[in-house]
């Protein structure tokens, strides 16, 4: 094991050789967004790695470039800091919405964003409100 893999948590490993097909779902389309997400992420300065428990890419240390505490965008979970295990499982369920959804899912949470914000938007409920850090309203 090199020094620069040691430096992640073991159910986190780099992102080289990890097949995109866990990440996107196996998902065509999904892996197209997930793919422009990681180069996204890359601009913002990010840290990527895959997390095999949830099959996502966690791309942290981002200078800026997404929303609240951070954007699931296809297979990608795009965030300035180390999320939680609790945070992953929620972001885990937005892939699958990108899986299902396809480039739909960015105009139907984003109308259902509008509608209901934060803790009432029906997506996020789908994902698990506590998972992710939203307050009983």
């Amino acid at each position: 094991m090199n020094a620069a893999a040691s430096a992640y948590p073991a159910h986190m490993k780099r992102s080289r050789g990890v097949p995109m097909i866990r990440a996107s779902r196996g998902n065509p389309q999904s892996a197209a967004i997930t793919r422009l997400a990681l180069a996204y992420a890359r601009l913002w300065g990010a840290r990527i790695c895959f997390d095999a428990e949830f099959g996502l890419f966690v791309c942290n240390g981002m200078r800026g470039g997404y929303a609240r505490g951070g954007t699931t965008i296809g297979g990608a979970f795009l965030t300035g800091r180390e999320p939680a295990r609790s945070l992953l499982r929620h972001e885990a369920v937005h892939a699958d919405q990108w899986a299902t959804y396809g480039w739909a899912f960015a105009l139907r949470y984003l109308f259902e964003e509008s509608r209901r914000r934060g803790a009432s938007n029906r997506f996020e409920i789908a994902a698990g409100l506590a998972d992710g850090g939203y307050r009983d309203s």
